[in-house]
Formats: C-alpha cells, structure tokens, sequence
C-alpha cells in the first residue's frame, strides 16, 4: 500500500431533517453528481411514508437500517490450497453500508414505478422486517452460521 491512507471525511447533515443518515442515504441514490434530483427522490419517499405508516420517516429509516445490518459475513480465505468461506464478524462502518446498498438494491430491483414511491415501500419492508433487505441480510447471516466450522482460519 502507498501513500497514506485518506482520512475520514466528516458527513453533513442533510438541510431538511439536520440527519445525517438521510444525508448518506442520498449520496448513495445520487447518480452523475446530481444531488438535488437525488434529495427530491428521497424527501418525496419520506413524505409518501409520513402519508401511509403515519409515522416519522427519519424513524422509519433507522430502523430499517437497523434491522439490515448483517453482524456476520463471510470472506473467502484460501488456506493450503483450498479456499474457505470464514465467517467473520462485520465492522460498524461496513454494516451500515451493507444495510444502504442493500436497502437501494431491493428498491431499484422492483420495476414501472417512481423511485421514490420503490425507496418508501422498501423502507417501511424493511422496518418491518421484511423486505429484499432483510432477506439478504439474513442470508449472510445464515451462510456465516453453516461456515462456522471454519471460524478458526478467522486472523
């Protein structure tokens, strides 16, 4: 590795809700530098949320980042020629990031409607405990749990 590492940049609260998980929410949906279109989709899926749950959408999103955090996932090791899948336990900024992607996958894998109105249904599923987010996330979580026997390659 050269060079230093870069440092961690400090994230700024989005202007609306002053959250900075709805900031990083709309980083991760901005496409080409555009963050206005970006703000639009996500305040519009806080609004349709606000309107059907009626309750606080900057809830609605911690929760359902909560509930898709994977603590364990595994990495591939190889070890004497064979590659093991070490089931590994996920650090606090990777979880979040696992829980965005995930959360951003399940909404653009659902096709003919608007983003925002996909980004609302896959927060609220998500909150709830259900969803494509969670399901991923309990996938991991199940692959780490049948590799568990080679835990021990884990360094």
């Amino acid at each position: 590795m050269r060079g230093k590492q870069a440092p961690k940049r400090e994230q700024i609260p989005d202007p609306k809700y002053g959250n900075i998980y709805v900031s990083k929410l709309i980083n991760m949906i901005m496409r080409n530098g555009k963050k206005a279109t970006a703000q639009a989709v996500v305040y519009e899926a806080f609004e349709i949320i606000k309107e059907k749950a009626k309750v606080d959408p900057v809830d609605t999103l911690d929760l359902a980042l909560k509930n898709a955090m994977p603590s364990l996932e595994v990495k591939s090791k190889r070890v004497g020629g064979a590659n093991y899948q070490v089931p590994m336990p996920v650090r606090g900024e990777r979880r979040y990031q696992l829980a965005y992607r995930w959360i951003l996958d399940g909404a653009n894998a659902k096709k003919g409607r608007p983003m925002a109105q996909k980004l609302a249904d896959e927060l609220v599923a998500a909150a709830k405990g259900e969803g494509d987010a969670v399901r991923k996330k309990m996938d991991v979580q199940r692959m780490a749990e049948a590799n568990r026997a080679f835990a021990h390659f884990a360094r």
